[in-house]
């Protein structure tokens, strides 16, 4: 029988059926099956506490306390759920159109692209009543895709017809100003009078991740209470009566997002304006905290850092190194204001049913507390468990979105992919890039590249793209080239970093994470010559990784390349440099970031 297109309160694991482009055939239903395993992890991962909200629905009557819940089946919805319930609130899954026209107040969390989104809202009769609802003017929150499905059309794989509630089309930023897209981070409101949701948002960053924007036009000035510039001034949020929808994520923007989510579920509950304290002003730069998180030679997941990619201690035991529990860990950097938490899993787990993945726990549980962005990779391919049973790159990256991710990053299979691609010169839709980024848009894609500097007396010596270094090697080369590795760094291969950020935007990345082998665990901070090789060659976002060591080290890469964010692990971890810290020197050394 075939999946309901619409998720109830609690989804299964494995949600790719629902997906349009998936095939239901290849989608198992799968369960959590090893108990013990589970009751351990369970026992590892204790959320953190929760913070203290001015109000709280727990007291409200059962009908006042309950929100309707619009879930198409695509993307991390799990944040947006554990938002609502962390304010208190109840959730109800649509299953039917009545739900939708029954609903005392409904949120659509849209997620993906614009064209698989309007095509279940269209098969299943969902589109028809989410107009009539709107047009009754009943209580209504779209996020992100929920705000650009009301417009009339989207130029997203179309053109494609939206709900046409709101005139205007939906089209892509225009990247050949030098902005870069997809718009991913933490960005500054102009906000209209009488917003009513945005209330508590004032000076403050919200988190935008998207590649294609509506525009203000005379035509729908009257539904804009708030826009963003970047590049051109687009629509950030639209308000008109009970209708609201904003194109950036509330659940991912921290005690500022829950304040608009708070303001939209209990409206009478705040007086008309709160004064805010803010200083935003344009997109800020990000400042990620990565866990690379491992099996220990116990069993237990634990989080470790490398020193030039080895993370067992150098001594008779040989043990990995452990710097403490992974969903702690996350808590504790989102309280000291990290903008996003990255996971790397470097521990295979291939044997196991793709339901039973540690990594999974990981993530349902660091959502429940954590509302910024959540990264999550290794693994991410195709592979076969110790069952027999057959599993899609797609179906895993289904899974970890499903299970609260945000973003997955692809590392060695993005680097054979690019191979391939490079060698042939077709996309044949099959990569994992490809795969996932036309399911849940390429702002949802993250290729890790990995590279090892090697050194050449001449830019002539290799066929790869050779820079000039800004210091001399080891035995005074001015030159070299950097070789991307696969397997955590263990084997080259034959293709650059150059060559690899190149090919990977072309298939379909949205960012893109950039480490260097070299410069791992040194604390001498990042490669700065390779940094600015690879953001000066593509036009996505490039994340800076592996060096840090130092506040220094971060102004450094921002005003010397073109770096969208930068991200630390050690330093982090033994609480050499706080996040804080950093963020402090950034902000007095004229960076803007989110405070």
């Amino acid at each position: 029988m075939a999946a309901a297109p619409f998720s109830s309160s609690a989804p299964s694991p494995t949600s790719s059926s629902r997906l349009p482009n998936v095939s239901s055939s290849s989608s198992p239903s799968l369960s959590l099956s090893r108990d013990s395993h589970k009751t351990r992890l369970q026992a590892q991962f204790k959320s953190s506490p929760r913070r203290n909200l001015c109000v709280s629905a727990s007291s409200l009557p059962s009908s006042d306390s309950v929100v309707t819940l619009l879930d198409y089946g695509a993307g991390n919805v799990r944040s947006v759920r554990n938002a609502i319930r962390h304010l208190g609130f109840q959730i109800k899954d649509v299953q039917t159109q009545a739900d939708i026209l029954n609903a005392g107040r409904l949120i659509f969390p849209g997620v993906g692209a614009f064209a698989p989104a309007m095509d279940v809202l269209n098969k299943t009769g969902m589109a028809e009543a989410l107009c009539e609802y709107i047009e009754k003017d009943r209580p209504f929150l779209g996020i992100c895709l929920g705000l650009q499905l009301l417009f009339e059309s989207s130029t997203e794989n179309g053109p494609v017809t939206g709900l046409g509630l709101i005139p205007g089309v939906v089209g892509k930023f225009d990247a050949s100003n030098g902005f870069r897209v997809p718009h991913i981070g933490w960005d500054a409101l102009q906000i209209a009078e009488d917003s009513e949701i945005l209330d508590e948002v004032g000076n403050c960053h919200v988190y935008f991740v998207h590649s294609y924007r509506a525009m203000p036009s005379e035509e729908n000035k009257e539904w804009i209470s708030s826009t963003c510039n970047y590049g051109d001034t687009f629509i950030a949020s639209v308000r008109k009566g009970n209708v609201h929808a904003v194109q950036f994520h509330p659940e991912k923007s921290g005690d500022v997002g829950l304040s608009v989510l708070r303001r939209f579920l209990l409206p009478k509950s705040f007086p008309a304006k709160n004064p805010t304290e803010g200083r935003a002003s344009k997109l800020a730069k990000r400042v990620i905290a990565c866990l690379d998180v491992r099996a220990n030679d116990n069993g237990d997941l634990v989080v470790t850092k490398g020193d030039q990619y080895d993370v067992r201690e150098n001594t008779e035991e040989n043990e990995v190194r452990n710097l403490g529990k992974p969903v702690d860990l996350a808590g504790q950097y989102y309280l000291d204001g990290a903008d996003e938490v990255s996971f790397l899993n470097i521990t295979g787990f291939r044997d196991f049913p793709l339901g039973d993945l540690p990594m999974l726990q990981v993530l349902r549980y660091t959502s429940e507390n954590v509302f910024v962005p959540l990264t999550v990779g290794g693994g991410i391919r195709d592979f076969t468990d110790s069952t027999g049973r057959y599993y899609s790159s797609l179906e895993v990256a289904s899974e970890y979105f499903r299970s609260g991710a945000d973003k997955i990053s692809i590392g060695s299979d993005a680097v054979y992919a690019a191979e391939e691609y490079l060698r042939t010169k077709v996309k044949t839709g099959k990569s994992s890039i490809e795969q996932i980024s036309r399911v849940y848009g390429n702002q949802a894609v993250v290729v890790s590249i990995d590279p090892r500097r090697v050194y050449l007396s001449s830019p002539n010596d290799v066929e790869f793209k050779a820079i000039k270094l800004s210091n001399p090697g080891p035995n005074g080369e001015e030159y070299a080239w950097y070789q991307c590795t696969v397997s955590g760094g263990r084997e080259g291969r034959p293709i650059g970093a150059y060559e690899l950020a190149k090919a990977v935007e072309e298939l379909g990345a949205g960012e893109i994470l950039l480490n260097c082998i070299d410069c791992d665990g040194q604390g001498k901070g990042f490669d700065i010559d390779l940094i600015k090789l690879i953001s000066d060659a593509v036009s996505i976002p490039v994340i800076a990784s592996s060096g840090a060591g130092a506040a220094e080290h971060f102004s450094e890469v921002f005003k010397k390349t073109s770096a969208s964010a930068a991200l630390a692990a050690g330093i982090f971890h033994r609480k050499e440099v706080p996040i804080g810290s950093v963020k402090e020197h950034l902000w007095k050394d004229g960076i803007e970031v989110r405070i």
